[in-house]
């Protein structure tokens, strides 16, 4: 008997692992249309498998033989979407650094099967992180359930949770590592139990309340000194609006912004009188690669109780800083000129290189993530020049990026998929500043994953190792009434 249970077993596993055989196929001269779309990309030698189903949604059966030059392949078959081996996908990518891969597929339909002009996937010399780090959000605008804080390793499909919202009353929002370590981290928590998380060199996290008397109110926007001395942070008085008759459905703006840094070894904000202007809105904070200068966006302010939100327009600017005194320089220099463009510019980021700073270049205001126009920039650092990233812009929205540590890739947010939903991607940066085209986030199943979950990833950033953090003690800390105040406030010349 058992040895009956046995073969029949033997026979299961036999079957169920059986692929059908691709036979007098029609041969197509296109590309297949696959989703996500991996034709012709450009990724990192460490990514997980590209998993892919065909677009349509109609076929059969997908079936794909990925090879190299040298006579090896990988093969997968499925009904749904292809399931790479995951230890052979990562062993064919690693012989196979800095050359292509031949991507053939054929697709089963009720008329037979169709196969396609077969498409390269270029296997790039530079690696990327261990991981990203995201916020999952509803993409509501005043109502949401839940959210939180994930993990993700880019190397497999392992996904965690660092924090949900359903463990406290709250949400949790601004998260920021210094250069992708998390031994100096930083969250934003609004809502009752308000309060920004910080930790440095990776000690334990404390509970801050960042509003002061001098303030417009929270510090948010956080950017970390190179040096994990210091934190840039902006203060935002922000107002909401909805469009009635207009392809972007909601307007985020500000009526006041400043910027301020925190000195994390003397436990004090400094101020600086430049930055504090009420007749400009000042954002989006970010170090330069040296420490040397603090890079922001500024818009002149518009009159109270005005609704002319298409007049706010942002240019990239700068002002020194002094890592070993914690001042600020006096002069403020605009470096891209934004508003002669009619266009206004968001979230700046310097490569870790210093090579590149890339921005997101809208019509009007800060908030590009509901900007449909919104595309991103590559402002080169040595000669000045800004040119859109062709590569990894779309018809829809492109923004909330961040640098890997190697500064050869981008990952930013896109609504290229339906419109709705931000999703991350990622592009090829060389160091002559040539863009590749971007693709997707990799998923076991992509359209099941991104289908069925109603989820926007949210400013998502690189972490160069798994993240160590203590969910129970965070949330403990989080509903603990008790927060830690600045003992001084810098207010600078």
């Amino acid at each position: 008997m058992k040895n009956i249970l046995y073969t029949l077993f033997t026979l299961f596993l036999i079957s169920s692992s059986t692929t059908e055989t691709v036979r007098d196929a029609k041969q197509e001269t296109s590309h297949p249309k696959i989703y996500p779309d991996y034709v012709d990309v450009t990724i990192p030698v460490n990514i997980a498998p590209l998993n892919f189903c065909m677009a349509d949604e109609k076929a059969l059966l997908i079936d794909a033989v990925v090879a190299d030059n040298q006579g090896n392949s990988l093969h997968s078959q499925g009904d749904e979407a292809l399931d790479f081996d995951i230890d052979d996908w990562h062993q064919i990518l690693d012989n196979n650094r800095g050359k292509k891969l031949t991507v053939t597929v054929s697709a089963k339909y009720e008329d037979g099967w169709h196969t396609y002009r077969p498409f390269s996937i270029l296997v790039s010399n530079d690696s990327i992180d261990y991981g990203i780090c995201y916020r999952l959000i509803e993409p509501g605008y005043e109502v949401w359930s839940k959210m939180g804080i994930y993990e993700r390793d880019l190397s497999s499909f392992d996904e965690r949770a660092l924090i949900e919202n359903t463990q406290f009353e709250g949400c949790v929002n601004c998260h920021s590592f210094n250069r992708g370590n998390s031994a100096d981290m930083s969250i934003h928590v609004r809502g009752p139990h308000g309060a920004t998380l910080l930790r440095s060199n990776g000690g334990d996290f404390t509970a801050y309340n960042t509003k002061t008397a001098e303030t417009l109110g929270l510090c948010v926007y956080p950017y970390w000194h190179p040096s994990g001395r210091y934190i840039a942070y902006s203060t935002n008085a922000t107002s909401q609006v909805f469009h009635g008759s207009d392809r972007n459905r909601v307007e985020v703006f500000d009526t006041a912004s400043d910027l301020q840094v925190y000195d994390v070894e003397k436990n004090t904000l400094l101020l600086s009188p430049h930055l504090r202007n009420d007749s400009i809105y000042e954002t989006y904070p970010a170090f330069s690669v040296d420490g040397r200068s603090l890079y922001f966006c500024a818009a002149r302010a518009i009159p109270e109780n005005s609704l002319k939100l298409d007049s706010i327009r942002y240019n990239l600017c700068r002002i020194d800083f002094d890592p070993s005194t914690g001042s600020f320089g006096t002069r403020i220099d605009t470096i891209v000129y934004a508003e002669g463009k009619n266009k206004s510019i968001s979230f700046p980021r310097p490569s870790y290189d210093g090579r590149f700073l890339c921005y997101t270049l809208s019509d009007y205001g800060q908030f590009s993530i509901w900007h449909h126009e919104a595309d991103l920039y590559l402002l080169n650092m040595s000669t000045g020049e800004s040119k859109p990233m062709t590569g990894a812009n779309s018809d829809d929205t492109e923004s909330f990026h961040n640098w890997s540590t190697n500064s050869r890739w981008l990952v930013f947010s896109s609504r290229r998929d339906d419109g709705l939903f931000t999703r991350p991607y990622f592009c090829h940066v060389d160091a002559k500043g040539v863009v590749s085209k971007a693709f997707m986030l990799p998923q076991r199943n992509p359209r099941r994953f991104y289908s069925e979950r109603f989820l926007s990833f949210n400013v998502p950033d690189f972490v160069i190792s798994p993240i160590q953090f203590n969910t129970h003690k965070a949330c403990r800390i989080i509903n603990n009434e008790t927060r830690k105040r600045f003992e001084k406030v810098d207010k600078g010349i």
